[in-house]
């Protein structure tokens, strides 16, 4: 240490002030997170106190996501008939095909 008194006391006020400092980030940090906390919980309480309002009912998303699969095996039966089997893509949509395929799969003459 110094002998000279007044460079003690401004070596102390300077420990003190950053001490003082320090206690006032560490308050700050514990209100912020306080604060933070309590804008969750209040969000999640408005959120759960009203009804959610679909705007594309899960009824209709039913429906088109049917008719989306079901569009989606056409195609892929007419690519697959025109591209692997040499025929023609509509052919897939007629009964005689699907008879033709039956009696082959049954074996009948």
């Amino acid at each position: 240490m110094t002998k000279n008194p007044s460079l003690q006391n401004s070596s102390h006020k300077a420990e003190h002030e950053s001490a003082t400092d320090e206690g006032q980030a560490v308050q700050q940090e514990i209100s912020r997170k306080t604060e933070k906390l309590a804008k969750q919980r209040h969000k999640r309480k408005r959120k759960l106190s009203r009804p959610r309002l679909r705007i594309f009912p899960i009824w209709l998303r039913i429906i088109v996501v049917s008719i989306f699969a079901a569009a989606a095996f056409i195609i892929g039966l007419m690519i697959g008939f025109a591209v692997l089997g040499d025929g023609s893509p509509l052919d897939v949509l007629r009964l005689e095909t699907w008879q033709h395929i039956v009696d082959i799969v049954n074996k009948v003459d």
